[in-house]
């Protein structure tokens, strides 16, 4: 985990693009008697691979620190600092929140006060000056990506007026048309229906892909994991650590059915060694 050597394709004069070093631990109510420790003893590094990106799965019992870890990175001001270890993104201390990551939450975070046009251009709004951007453009940025997430011809519409999947649509329209570097997702899909979940990942797979982000999603579907991660992490019980990586045997998924795949010899393989290791881990 830590101390690895960066990969063939990945810069090795870069910064990694997201790296925990010095055992990362973090306790809330430290010095109370609600004091407890959520995640320790985390040590990793993501390299950068220009051009594609790299997604992480992480997989774990309730309770365990997987969404401690991405509100971490996230630079969430309930969680930071982390109580031992540094957080880095890109070489530097995470000091807070960010244009370069995006987090996109299991609970429909869209304002109910907006339309799916305006929350898709709430990030753009808070940034313009930075970018640069007037109302005409945004508005022409955020129905480019309302189209690519297959929601044209409900721009005017209200949250209220959506599906459970049509509003995670739009959180991700809203996240990716800032073109993060870093993609956080916290079960996003748990609360969907079944048919509407594999229409998700496929549209996960084929938007990362365009954007060539480092991506950590929490789910608590093995499949899910493995169709959608390069890697799938393993956490202990609380206080969490990953005790398991897999790499290697998982299938690449890029233009495959969520569907088709589950059906491959090779994502059987992967999808049973995750589950043997899932069952040592946490039993």
């Amino acid at each position: 985990m830590s101390g690895e050597a960066p990969k063939p394709g990945h810069d090795a004069g870069a910064p990694p693009v997201v790296e925990f070093r010095g055992d990362v631990s973090k306790t809330f109510n430290a010095g109370t008697a609600k004091a407890y420790t959520a995640i320790h003893h985390l040590n990793f590094r993501i390299d950068d691979i220009p051009g594609r990106g790299e997604f992480i799965a992480i997989i774990g019992p309730s309770g365990c620190g997987k969404s401690t870890l991405l509100s971490l990175i996230a630079g969430f001001n309930t969680h930071i600092p982390a109580t031992t270890g540094e957080v880095l993104v890109r070489g530097n201390p995470v000091t807070g929140p960010g244009r370069d990551r995006g987090m996109i939450f299991q609970r429909y975070s869209s304002f109910p006060h907006r339309t799916v046009l305006q929350n898709v251009t709430f990030g753009l709004e808070i940034h313009k000056r930075e970018l640069g951007l007037n109302r005409s453009t945004m508005n022409d940025m955020a129905m480019e990506w309302i189209k690519k997430v297959g929601l044209d011809g409900h721009e005017q519409k209200y949250p209220s007026q959506l599906s459970g999947g049509m509003q995670q649509r739009v959180a991700i329209a809203r996240t990716l048309i800032l073109k993060p570097s870093i993609i956080l997702m916290d079960e996003p899909f748990s609360a969907l229906d079944e048919p509407t979940r594999i229409g998700m990942q496929r549209l996960t797979i084929d938007l990362w892909h365009d954007i060539h982000a480092t991506c950590f999603i929490i789910t608590h579907s093995i499949s899910e994991a493995v169709y959608l991660g390069d890697r799938v992490w393993i956490f202990t019980k609380g206080p969490g650590t990953i005790a398991v990586e897999i790499k290697d045997l998982i299938p690449p998924s890029q233009g495959v059915d969520p569907l088709e795949i589950q059906e491959r010899p090779e994502f059987k393989v992967a999808l049973e060694a995750v589950a043997r290791e899932f069952k040592k881990v946490t039993q």
